[in-house]
């Protein structure tokens, strides 16, 4: 199983709209990843994002961000979300400092 932990900034005053885009999710990003497998969950602290993903693979997760579905939506979130001078989301990966149960990677 492959983990992935990743944190991203809200622009200011855009959490409605990012929650509201997510709550009415593209059927085309949820088919893709229930394809792939991936299971996602994304949590919030202030203006910060926090999200943990699992999928079978990397290669599943990253077959979940391919296509022009997810372009689109990865263009869309960056209308939310601190950008880079390319324009690009700012994302940063989280290292594991911990893990117990389910969690534990053995």
């Amino acid at each position: 199983m492959f983990k992935l932990a990743q944190t991203f900034k809200l622009r200011p005053g855009q959490y409605a709209a990012y929650k509201q885009a997510h709550d009415q999710l593209w059927p085309e990003v949820a088919a893709t990843m229930l394809t792939q497998q991936v299971n996602m969950v994304i949590y919030r602290y202030q203006d910060r994002l926090f999200l943990f993903a699992t999928a079978p693979s990397r290669a599943h997760l990253e077959r979940s961000w391919e296509g022009e579905t997810a372009r689109r939506w990865a263009a869309y979130m960056t209308t939310m979300l601190e950008t880079d001078d390319q324009g690009q989301a700012v994302v940063e990966e989280l290292e594991l400092a911990f893990a117990f149960g389910a969690f534990r990677e053995d």
